[in-house]
């Protein structure tokens, strides 16, 4: 069979009023979408559900990265009115940061952006698309970013700058119960379902839940440039896996027990990882880009959310369910008034 390797491929029209503009009430309320690849069938759950597709002895990787507050406002010391976005994305040497910013135009080479009376900081490198490299007077940026940031939250989801009710909202629930690394500019979103009451249902089932860190950055987000997907360059994201993790799964590859991945993240970093027949333990960096034509060594079942089109997690999540099945199951969700992105609902590969 043909892969399809056309950017083009992975497009689809979405009805803007299904992009979900805050999280429902409650966690587990979200819709789930269950896809059996080996009957090509859907069926609609609601996420509370999830247990009963477990067990005894399944395994559960979840990404316990933290979202931190990496976006806020900044305003030209020679025009106090023109107000800047900026996404943090790293932190390059003390007081050294690689930025997004929006508007791009007018942060040229010297200019000074002012955060707040004790927070500035000059422009010291143009990129591309919008990036930028400022040095600030000051070397504790991150704890600063937590009384000025807000959540990172994507351009989607429409906030105005100072709504408290909203910005209370996405503090609490742009984040996972079980976050504990701090890292992430964008939520592991897959699991922002999961309440206590599901994990301990799990647990109580004899699911194995294995912990694993990748920091989110650009390369989750990072749009496909060219219409060959094949040609595009995924920027690296660090991970870590802990030793009881590694040893786990690579003990449960051996007997044969089915391990199953929460969001695309904790995908990449097992199938990123995995070298020699194993899974070691320990840190490090992946740029691993899964699309149609992958052969998975480490996971064998996943639970996403829906993504955008033309989106490499659209390819990665075609790469194990194949295209047409998920091409269809996205068509299916759309007729179906499924919430997507984000704050939506999920599904669940089988």
């Amino acid at each position: 069979m043909t892969e399809k390797t056309l950017l083009s491929d992975y497009d689809f029209e979405l009805p803007p009023e299904l992009i979900a503009q805050e999280p429902l009430p409650n966690r587990d309320d979200s819709r789930m979408m269950v896809v059996n690849r080996q009957e090509k069938s859907f069926s609609h759950q609601r996420f509370r559900d999830l247990p009963q597709y477990f067990s005894p002895g399944d395994v559960l990787v979840i990404n316990d990265s933290k979202v931190v507050p990496a976006r806020a406002w900044g305003q030209l010391a020679s025009q106090p009115g023109a107000s800047i976005e900026f996404l943090f994305v790293r932190e390059i040497e003390p007081g050294v940061w690689e930025v997004l910013c929006r508007p791009a135009r007018k942060l040229k080479l010297g200019v000074k952006v002012t955060f707040t009376p004790e927070l500035e900081a000059e422009v010291l490198e143009i990129g591309q698309f919008g990036h930028r490299l400022l040095r600030f007077n000051s070397t504790e940026v991150r704890s600063r970013l937590k009384e000025i940031g807000v959540p990172p939250l994507p351009p989607y989801i429409k906030r105005r700058k100072n709504d408290p009710r909203l910005r209370t909202i996405d503090l609490e629930r742009y984040q996972t119960v079980y976050a504990r690394q701090e890292g992430s500019i964008a939520a592991p979103t897959a699991g922002l379902h999961f309440t206590p009451a599901t994990l301990e249902a799990l647990k109580n089932k004899g699911v194995d839940i294995l912990h694993v860190t990748l920091n989110v950055g650009e390369a989750t987000f990072q749009p496909v440039r060219v219409q060959e997907i094949t040609h595009h360059q995924m920027l690296a994201e660090s991970f870590y896996i802990p030793e009881e993790t590694a040893e786990a799964i690579n003990r449960a590859k051996k007997e044969g027990r089915k391990i199953t991945a929460v969001g695309t993240t904790a995908v990449r970093t097992l199938e990123g990882a995995w070298s020699d027949s194993r899974l070691p333990a320990g840190g490090g960096k992946t740029n691993i880009f899964i699309y149609p034509g992958y052969r998975f060594q480490v996971v064998d079942r996943l639970l996403t959310n829906f993504h955008l089109p033309k989106s490499t997690l659209i390819m990665l999540v075609s790469a194990l369910a194949g295209y047409d099945l998920i091409m269809a199951a996205y068509r299916e969700a759309i007729a179906e008034r499924y919430r997507f992105f984000s704050y939506g609902d999920c599904m669940l590969i089988l």
